[in-house]
């Protein structure tokens, strides 16, 4: 029988850590790199799906998340080259987080995440 080393951590945080940890935890298991102001821009996106572009710029240079409106739309296309959103339309571009990512915002929400790690068969055998 294996003998597991479990680890269990409880922890209360505000939504917006709850939001942050949903990005970063997709983002490890698919190899996405983000920086913190990327984290932080997908964590507005995801509490506003459906926002237009233009409006969701200005709403985060306002928050001080970046220092320019255009700083925010580079910012926007290089979390888009890497799937992490979806931008829709022609004229007025709406901007949504990544439906895949599955983004719990409202409400009380519990993260019930079980990761088993093992090691390797050649590690065991050594």
């Amino acid at each position: 029988m294996a003998i597991v080393n479990k680890v269990d951590q409880r922890l209360k945080v505000n939504i917006d850590d709850t939001i942050k940890y949903q990005i970063l935890t997709y983002c490890f298991f698919k190899d996405i790199l983000i920086g913190h102001t990327d984290l932080n821009m997908l964590c507005e996106l995801a509490k506003n799906p459906g926002i237009e572009l233009t409006q969701f710029c200005k709403d985060i240079t306002t928050l001080g998340i970046f220092g320019s409106e255009q700083s925010a739309r580079n910012a926007i296309n290089k979390v888009n080259k890497k799937g992490l959103l979806i931008k829709k339309g022609k004229n007025k571009k709406t901007v949504s987080i990544l439906k895949e990512i599955n983004v719990q915002t409202k409400g009380l929400v519990l993260l019930d995440i079980k990761v088993l790690g093992s090691e390797s068969e050649e590690a065991q055998t050594v």
